[in-house]
């Protein structure tokens, strides 16, 4: 099973809301854990790029990386 590295800042956060019940950051909480969501899966996108055994697989994977970073078609090569 992989594991996953968290910020020292979230891992506090999540302790006080599950443990000490204090709700006040769930907002905090909830931006932080879709952030770091969002990472994983670009890094997960660019590996696939990466390491695709195809060329179409490549391209596949590098289109979708792009478009989930933002990077306009126009400026893509």
């Amino acid at each position: 099973m992989k594991q996953v590295q968290i910020s020292e800042d979230l891992f506090l956060s999540l302790i006080k809301y599950h443990i000490l019940e204090y709700y006040n950051e769930e907002e905090k909480i909830v931006n932080q854990l879709n952030e770091k969501l969002d990472r994983m899966v670009n890094r997960n996108l660019y590996t696939k790029y990466k390491t695709a055994p195809t060329e179409e697989e490549k391209e596949k994977a590098r289109q979708e990386y792009l478009d989930r970073k933002g990077i306009h078609s126009s400026f893509r090569w």
